[in-house]
């Protein structure tokens, strides 16, 4: 199997996929280890997370799938590769990104909210897309643009919580990505909150068929 889609078929196994923005290296670090303690088994770590090359370093032997986010030029999205993501995440869309990505047989999920841009990033070679930020959209948003746009898979990212995950996903997103729940429960209640977190996110997800 192609890669890329082998990659998919892990996101969407997941269901849920740990976007981790840390201070620095090491809390991004320990979050995403609690994340993968308590279940979660697809990663993106973010390029505003200062010598974010670490992380992937630090979590290249675990068992996680790890993708990079905030990949805003395909220089960063290259090195991201290079350091072993195996998915890239962006907050729009870059068509030079999906170039690349598609060059190497890498998933690319840029975040895209109009109809305009999902069809140039479906062009572009585009699977699955990043609805970001989610908190600006109903669940069913994702059955009214599978209306004209069947084929379109959508990962909502931004606003996701333990209280509308279920809704997210009965309504077809592939997996939906959350973090600021994560990083605040570090902050407040270091690794275990985390994990513990984790696990509660993972017991919504069990529900889902």
């Amino acid at each position: 199997m192609n890669s890329k889609y082998k990659v998919l078929k892990q996101l969407k196994r997941a269901k849920v996929v740990a976007v981790i923005r840390g201070e620095d290296a090491d809390e991004a670090i320990q979050v995403s280890k609690a994340a993968v303690k308590g279940g979660i088994q697809a990663i993106e770590l973010t390029y505003t997370t200062p010598n974010v090359g670490e992380v992937f370093r630090e979590l290249g032997l675990s068992d996680a799938l790890l993708g990079a986010g905030s990949i805003l030029d395909p220089e960063t999205a290259r090195f991201a590769i290079l350091n072993g993501a195996k998915f890239i995440v962006s907050p729009h869309f870059n068509r030079e990104v999906a170039t690349l990505c598609n060059r190497y047989s890498v998933p690319y999920l840029p975040g895209c909210m109009t109809i305009s841009e999902m069809v140039q990033a479906l062009e572009a070679g585009c699977d699955v897309l990043k609805l970001f930020p989610a908190s600006n959209f109903e669940p069913s948003f994702i059955r009214s643009i599978n209306g004209p746009l069947p084929n379109v898979r959508i990962m909502p990212t931004g606003g996701i919580h333990l209280n509308n995950l279920e809704q997210w996903l009965e309504a077809g997103a592939v997996a939906a990505g959350i973090g600021s729940d994560l990083n605040k429960a570090y902050r407040a209640g270091g690794y275990e909150a985390v994990v513990e977190l984790s696990q509660k996110y993972m017991s919504k997800c069990a529900v889902v068929k």
